[in-house]
């Protein structure tokens, strides 16, 4: 075997990345349901025989970070069963204990045979909109159980040396309430792989197999290297340490907890004295732990790092089990791939704004806003809507947060109003910026999101899985907290019902449920902000004079004078 040079690793690095573009974007481009076609709630990889991340694409958080630990239990099951993978073969599974999130990712893997032996796996994991269960959408609001959330698929081989099984793909289509989705969205994923398998084989036929798997090895060990020489550069030994929370559909709260400690070339996460697991889906899987606390790091210690399971060697979890951040199956977790994600992530901020004061962010909105509507129509088929909405992100050290976007665990995009209005019996009735949601501070944090959504037929369930309702996502050195979420319903009959964060109410013709998600957590003190920055949020409209002099410590009248000064020169 020739050796590798510099240039040629760096094009075969670039390449495995671009490969898993490259399936991305068949799967979207071939997928049936908004949700994966509109919303890019998918993601692709490359894996070497292992099953350690070489390269993926740039997609869902929570499922890159996710991928490693999922195809690595995939193959364990495998090789405990005694199944073999063959030539042709495609393993799907969705079991969130093996595949790493939550029911309704459907991750599947395909073996890459060059000249007999296993040179990589391709895989790509896709949410779909509708899983089984006891409500459309799958994500249950009061599931107590995981069977509740759905149908589990324990890693089988619905292709079999290139023989697609028809039968399990009849039985997968009996049990969810779409299965024309489900079928278009599997076979587009299948597509997705094959391109990818088709690429690598033609790395493997350009460099050679032993040099290709030579490749795989050296690309994560410079991700080790350049990762531990990061966080050494930090400089910053020592254990930091914070807590959050999140919200119960009861209406209580409970805790996670991280320590994090510095060492002089690895950190550790200690999630020790989190809340034990609980009776409702918002337990977090192990992979989503593993994917929300890599992903915080990373964007700290160094955002343009190259990312696989090289730097997870330098990242040490240590997760209880049967706590929150590690359940024991059969809990249900549904909301904690989406939800508890999300506040990991703010644990794991806070504890690094402890030792990089001026590095991390204030908190975003924390939640992924999941809003599931589903129904039966005239003619007997039964149809789900899914889709996250945006929020606030948080300020950050040297300038705001953005508005009325997807942050941190989430990368998707929205679902466009014409592609709701001609799938479902919906209408998008409002969908704007949430003014006065910010964070007040220096730099202030981002606005949320206004989506409200008429239903136009009866018996339509609305299921809603959120987060921040009783708490408000936090500000830092001196800023102040962004505005908490708000959901609720107003009745055709223009009563109002105000809706916990994890709620379920049955809907009828002209009924509109209104989201109002958080706004993100301010930076600094908010007398310092610059004048100008000021007027242009009022201006604009995203901030109101009131809350501007009482948050900015700004003269209302002057506010005024100028307000109307630059309003007529604009």
């Amino acid at each position: 075997m020739r050796s590798i040079d510099v240039i040629t690793l760096e094009v075969i690095r670039n390449a495995a990345i671009l490969i898993s573009e490259e399936m991305g974007i068949v799967l979207r481009g071939t997928a049936y349901s908004p949700n994966i076609r509109d919303r890019a709630d998918c993601t692709a990889a490359i894996l070497n025989p292992e099953g350690e991340l070489v390269a993926q694409a740039e997609h869902i958080p929570v499922h890159i970070g996710s991928m490693s630990v999922g195809v690595m239990n995939t193959m364990k099951f495998l090789e405990r069963e005694g199944i073999d993978l063959e030539p042709g073969d495609v393993i799907l599974t969705n079991d969130p204990y093996i595949a790493g999130t939550h029911l309704n990712d459907v991750l599947v893997l395909k073996p890459v045979f060059y000249e007999g032996d296993l040179v990589a796996i391709v895989a790509n994991k896709a949410h779909h909109v509708d899983v089984g269960g006891i409500v459309p959408g799958s994500i249950s609001s009061h599931a107590k159980d995981l069977l509740e959330e759905g149908l589990v698929i324990p890693p089988v081989k619905i292709i079999r040396k290139g023989v697609l099984d028809r039968d399990l793909v009849r039985i997968l289509e009996s049990n969810v309430r779409t299965p024309r989705y489900l079928k278009g969205d599997l076979m587009a994923q299948i597509a997705a792989l094959n391109v990818g398998e088709k690429r690598v084989l033609e790395l493997a036929s350009k460099y050679g197999k032993d040099l290709l798997l030579k490749a795989w090895s050296m690309i994560l060990n410079y991700a080790e290297r350049y990762a531990r020489n990061k966080v050494k550069e930090l400089g910053i030994a020592g254990s930091y340490e914070a807590e959050d929370y999140l919200e119960l559909s009861s209406g209580g709260l409970i805790n996670i907890r991280a320590r994090l400690t510095f060492r002089e070339c690895e950190v550790e996460v200690d999630f020790s004295g989190s809340h034990k697991q609980v009776d409702e889906p918002i337990n977090a899987v192990y992979g989503v732990t593993v994917a929300a606390t890599t992903y915080a790091l990373k964007s700290v210690i160094d955002p343009e790092m190259p990312i696989n399971s090289g730097f997870y060697r330098v990242v040490k979890i240590s997760a209880p089990l049967g706590s929150i951040v590690n359940p024991i199956p059969p809990a249900p977790v549904a909301a904690g791939n989406v939800e508890t994600s999300q506040r990991i992530v703010d644990v794991v901020f806070k504890a690094l704004h402890k030792a990089l004061p001026h590095m991390v962010p204030a908190a975003s909105c924390g939640s992924m806003n999941n809003v599931m509507l589903g129904g039966i129509r005239s003619d007997g088929t039964r149809w789900t809507f899914y889709e996250t909405i945006g929020c606030g992100s948080g300020a950050r050290p040297s300038m705001d947060g953005v508005d009325g976007v997807h942050t941190n665990m989430t990368n998707t995009m929205n679902t466009p109003i014409e592609v709701i209005e001609h799938e479902y019996p919906l209408q998008v009735v409002m969908y704007s910026l949430r003014d006065d949601s910010e964070g007040p501070g220096k730099y202030r944090g981002g606005l949320g999101i206004i989506r409200a959504i008429k239903v136009l037929e009866d018996h339509i369930t609305l299921t809603i899985v959120g987060e921040r309702v009783l708490t408000r996502p936090w500000g830092l050195s001196g800023g102040y907290c962004g505005k908490s979420a708000r959901y609720y319903v107003v009745k055709a009959s223009g009563d109002v019902i105000e809706l916990k964060s994890k709620s379920s109410i049955t809907l009828d013709k002209g009924d509109v449920v209104y989201i109002e998600t958080g706004g993100g957590g301010g930076f600094g003190n908010p007398c310092e902000r610059d004048l100008m920055d000021i007027l242009r949020d009022v201006l604009e409209g995203k901030v109101s004079i009131e809350r501007a002099s009482k948050k900015y410590c700004v003269d209302e009248e002057l506010l005024k004078e100028l307000r109307d000064l630059l309003g007529d020169l604009v």
